[in-house]
């Protein structure tokens, strides 16, 4: 059993005066609980929980996207942090070679 719903408008205590309304609108896309084709009119009131629904999908979906974005970024910046540690121990090490040469004059001649 499908149930239709009434057309009492609870803003004016009346029947719905449908395109007199400017609240009545029509909405095409795709029903986002069952997946059909949407292509009716309708009261903008009426369909908020529709809306609603579809909101909170797409909320879930960038979400997502976005937790992937930044597990891609921690994966960048572990590796960019690897990279400068290792040219800083190099540079390190030049440093430490170079003070060891410089207060050692024999080792200038050897080489």
């Amino acid at each position: 059993m499908q149930l239709k719903p009434g057309t009492f408008c609870p803003l004016i205590k009346k029947e719905c005066v449908q395109m007199q309304c400017s609240w009545f609108m029509q909405l095409r896309g795709t029903h986002p609980q069952t997946g059909k084709e949407i292509d009716e009119w309708g009261c903008s009131v009426a369909w908020l929980p529709t809306l609603l629904i579809e909101t909170a999908k797409e909320s879930r979906h960038t979400g997502a996207a976005v937790e992937s974005f930044r597990n891609e970024m921690v994966k960048a910046n572990d590796s960019n942090t690897r990279v400068l540690q290792e040219v800083i121990e190099r540079e390190q090490q030049a440093h430490r070679i170079a003070n060891i040469i410089r207060d050692d004059p024999k080792l200038i001649e050897a080489v």
